[in-house]
């Protein structure tokens, strides 16, 4: 059975703003889903507390132990789920909307998903557990706490401080990891890597102008055909799947940010027309833009 929407559970020890599912707390939780999970609008932040669990992550095998952080991102998929019968771990529920809500798309690149998709797990020091831990009591205090006219607010600054400091945490060891550019040439494996950043450069610096990869795979001198495949080795995603992302956070910015009107949208970011992208737009959330800036600016 493969699993693509899932609603977090509710009870004493599962904390809400208000009783939306954008973004949700769990201070306990030791069931593991069955069957295969692939969530398209979720992501997930996990931290073993008590004993273990294994499970299958985008062809990688994880193990989480106590004091283990792992980040499911959407569009992943997991499986074969196995725990330890005193298995535990807090976590923390987002979707796509709520990390706009937080401010965390301005904050963190696609280099940083590419990065963090390579890496989905980091072991916690001792002042690592400390930190987290202090957050982590801080944010569901104020969680149960609605009386602040600011509310709200107050959550979603909590919650995006501590993913960036959990980011801090899972990306320290990058520099160690990162081998000079001298050796392109010889090793293999750099070069991949390098061009796949270079893509993920590229792609960043279209901001939704730029959909197509043939294009992509032309400003880097290569075929489309093996830009995809050395995105699928390094990163298990296609090439028009990263463009897709970022098209759509160049999208969503300008509806949430701006008082553009659909046709300055689509002018902007190379739309042939506002009945063009409106469909694209839809395809992608199943709401048109004026429902989508409806629904966020109300």
């Amino acid at each position: 059975m493969e699993i693509k929407t899932l609603i977090p559970r509710g009870g004493d020890d599962t904390l809400r703003i208000g009783d939306s599912d954008d973004l949700v707390v769990m201070e306990n939780f030791g069931a593991l889903p069955k069957g295969k999970l692939r969530l398209n609008n979720q992501g997930l932040i996990v931290i073993c507390t008590e004993g273990m669990a294994q499970f299958d992550y985008d062809g990688q095998q994880i193990r989480l132990r106590k004091n283990d952080l792992f980040l499911y991102m959407a569009h992943s998929v997991a499986s074969n789920f196995m725990s330890s019968p005193d298995f535990n771990c807090r976590q923390i529920w987002f979707t796509r909307s709520e990390l706009w809500s937080i401010d965390m798309h301005g904050k963190v690149s696609l280099a940083d998903l590419t990065y963090l998709k390579q890496h989905p797990t980091v072991h916690l020091t001792p002042d690592d557990v400390t930190l987290l831990d202090g957050y982590f009591q801080l944010l569901c205090r104020r969680m149960r706490d609605r009386s602040p006219q600011l509310y709200p607010d107050i959550v979603r600054s909590l919650v995006s401080t501590m993913m960036l400091e959990m980011l801090c945490m899972m990306r320290r060891d990058e520099q160690q990891e990162a081998v000079s550019k001298d050796t392109e040439n010889t090793n293999p494996s750099v070069h991949k890597r390098l061009l796949t950043d270079r893509f993920i450069h590229l792609v960043e610096q279209s901001d939704g102008r730029i959909r197509k990869v043939d294009d992509f795979a032309r400003q880097l001198n290569v075929t489309p055909k093996y830009l995809s495949t050395i995105l699928k080795e390094t990163i298990n995603r296609r090439p028009s799947m990263m463009i897709e992302h970022f098209t759509m956070e160049a999208i969503e910015r300008r509806l949430r940010y701006t008082d553009m009107t659909m046709q300055e949208i689509a002018y902007d970011l190379q739309f042939p027309n506002a009945s063009f992208f409106g469909k694209y737009f839809k395809e992608h959330t199943g709401m048109t833009p004026l429902e989508y800036r409806k629904k966020f600016q109300e």
